[in-house]
């Protein structure tokens, strides 16, 4: 395995940075201007952590490419880290919002579409009962408020380096003396959050076990396989085991599907047949429309509808005046229906294998000591030669030079790529050529960093 000259890779990142400014002198512009109003200079802080001295500013977007402000054009993998999974600007949902709009966005009463959307789910996911909300996070804080009420306990258990979006419970990670402490970066922590939450690491069963026979866990949080820090695979058995272990000590288990819809049609629930008491998803429902959902099991509906306090729910910590709405559900119909189908997700995950054997092909011929891991359509990479099979390993396999350095060497070339973790999506609008392209430039950026 040929190690990678850290000199040169400073050198060869500087050059990139200054070939970013020379390609992106307007997106320059537009962000010292945007300082000026907008805390970072962006509309969300996270958006100023992309490679280059400045993020770029997007004109346009469609299908799976989209054009900068300086007229640069960009196959684009990203895709808003799933939140534009079907594409940009899909004709069906854009059809469907459009008409939608004209006949009124947000009513606080039920559509059509929000039955046929429920019905959906349930096909892909095999939860029969759904409700709907407007992000993944509120979803799952919809959720771990239901099995807080229905179990009578407070703590819930999550994957160390797990992600659920900005759900205060979730961001935590486990110390080296196995104790629960807030993630780096942790902004304003509500309570302490070993108060509300133990961590586990993926894959450790007696680890879990441990959590769940204190008898105070109201539900396990997991992801089906986790995703942010990186691609870490469940081992065999290991899904059906938690299962065992939630019901003999009266735990929930809630499946955030979020990411792993990858995985295909109904995410791993359907694919592995997992049998969850809850699953939660948001992102790509809508086509980019803000939306979510979560899925309730028979049981756990029959509990629920046991509790007369069900009429105070608009008090009571779930739902929201926007959630459920009409634009959101209308999205949702047409991108379900006619969008992030079936079909679609062959050809889709048909592709994925294709960008696994053009990353490997990468990885093998310079002898790099690097990794690829799939799950359906989504593929990562990650700079260690070792597989992680837990959180701790994946983090670990983390580079905090050679991570920026890939992906800003992407982007000089035309290739999104998403930050942080070097994650590929595909979407219904990708092709071959797109997938041959990532290959071709990830070959030449291994050659310049091997010396080739």
């Amino acid at each position: 395995m040929k190690n990678i000259d850290r000199t040169h890779l400073n050198e060869l990142m500087q050059r990139e940075r200054q070939s970013f400014r020379e390609r992106h002198p307007q997106s320059g512009k537009l962000f010292e201007d945007a300082k000026s109003s907008l805390l970072y200079g962006v509309p969300m802080n996270w958006m100023a952590r992309w490679p280059g001295d400045y993020p770029l500013f997007v004109d346009r977007a469609e299908g799976a490419r989209f054009w900068d402000v300086d007229g640069n054009e960009f196959v684009d993998f990203c895709l808003g880290d799933t939140g534009g999974m079907a594409g940009h600007a899909p004709k069906f949902a854009v059809d469907a919002v459009a008409a939608q709009s004209a006949k009124g966005i947000t009513l606080m009463l039920p559509t059509e579409d929000a039955a046929w959307v429920g019905r959906e789910m349930t096909r892909r996911f095999g939860l029969p009962y759904w409700q709907f909300a407007l992000t993944a996070t509120d979803a799952n804080r919809f959720v771990i408020r239901w099995a807080r009420s229905i179990t009578g306990r407070t703590k819930i258990v999550v994957h160390n380096w797990c992600y659920h979006g900005t759900v205060d419970e979730t961001i935590v990670n486990l110390d080296e003396q196995g104790r629960t402490v807030p993630r780096d970066g942790n902004v304003g922590a509500p309570v302490a959050l070993d108060q509300t939450t133990r961590v586990v690491e993926i894959n450790d069963l007696d680890g879990l076990e441990a959590a769940l026979a204190q008898g105070d866990v109201a539900a396990c949080l997991f992801e089906p396989v986790l995703t942010n820090i990186g691609i870490v695979l469940p081992e065999p058995g290991y899904h059906e085991a938690v299962r065992e272990l939630c019901t003999k000590y009266g735990t929930l288990l809630v499946m955030d599907e979020t990411h792993t819809i990858s995985a295909g049609p109904g995410g791993c629930t359907q694919l592995w047949n997992l049998q969850p008491d809850f699953v939660t998803i948001g992102k790509t429902l809508g086509a980019g429309v803000p939306c979510a959902a979560y899925g309730l099991s028979a049981a756990i509906v029959e509990r629920i509808y046991a509790d007369p306090e069900y009429r105070n729910a608009d008090g009571g910590g779930i739902g929201g005046t926007l959630a459920g709405n009409a634009l959101s559900l209308a999205a949702m119909r047409a991108t379900l229906g006619q969008v992030l189908t079936d079909a679609a997700f062959v050809r889709m995950i048909e592709l994925g294998e294709r960008f696994e054997r053009g990353v490997q092909d990468v990885i093998a011929s310079r002898e790099l000591p690097w990794h690829v891991v799939r799950l359906g359509c989504r593929v990562e990479y990650l700079f260690r030669h070792a597989v992680a099979r837990n959180g701790a390993e994946a983090a670990a396999g983390q580079d905090e030079q050679l991570d920026p350095f890939i992906h800003l060497y992407m982007l000089n070339r035309g290739v999104l790529i998403t930050p942080f973790h070097n994650m590929a999506l595909m979407s219904p609008a990708t092709t071959s050529a797109d997938v041959d392209r990532h290959a071709e430039v990830l070959g030449k950026a291994a050659d310049e960093l091997t010396g080739r």
